[in-house]
């Protein structure tokens, strides 16, 4: 089975601060500019929106507006929540993660250990870090969070690597790691960006 992540360069308390903020003009501004991808979604949950979730539209207005949320229909919550990075954030280059096979981003995590980077882990996207508003998905979406501060010292950590101990990991390791050295980068040249991922 493939996997693969979402990620988007954003300040993660402007996106955390729109749930439940019940802000419409937004919400028409998103359902605006993500119609088709909706309709798509729609599309492909037809059989759970006929057992009674929410549309994707439908879920996108109970995150903005707070609820009311229904814990069987959590992933339709945790979708609209990704839109909302999207409609704020900037996408970041996932070549090396999309797809992939369970245990790739382990062994990227290691590989970032062996260089000293510890600050932040590409495994944590597959955590359910949402906001505590929202119900939590049994299954898929993962969700989790890199702080600008988190993202900062990363950096550092890999800015003190030598080219010897680069290339001695494998190379699709390797380039997996310096793809997360360019978000790490962007996030620096942003205040208060951060890095939010998605796995499905």
């Amino acid at each position: 089975m493939s996997y693969a992540l979402s990620l988007y360069l954003v300040d993660p308390a402007l996106v955390r601060g729109i749930v439940g903020g019940g802000d419409e003009k937004q919400r028409r501004m998103m359902g605006g500019r993500f119609k088709r991808e909706l309709a798509q979604d729609d599309e492909w949950f037809a059989d759970r929106i006929a057992e009674g979730a929410p549309t994707a539209y439908e879920a996108l207005r109970a995150v903005i507006d707070g609820g009311p949320f229904e814990k069987a229909h959590a992933f339709q919550y945790a979708y609209a929540y990704r839109r909302i990075c999207a409609f704020h954030g900037k996408p970041l280059d996932n070549n090396s993660f999309s797809p992939f096979r369970y245990g790739w981003l382990s062994r990227v995590d290691e590989g970032l250990a062996r260089l000293g980077v510890t600050a932040v882990e590409v495994s944590s996207f597959t955590y359910h870090d949402f906001p505590a508003a929202l119900p939590r998905p049994d299954d898929v979406p993962g969700h989790g969070v890199w702080s600008a501060a988190d993202c900062a010292r990363a950096l550092t950590q890999w800015e003190s690597t030598t080219p010897e101990q680069r290339s001695a990991l494998d190379g699709e390791v390797l380039e997996a790691v310096e793809s997360i050295a360019e978000w790490l980068r962007r996030a620096a040249a942003k205040p208060g960006a951060g890095v939010m991922g998605f796995f499905a």
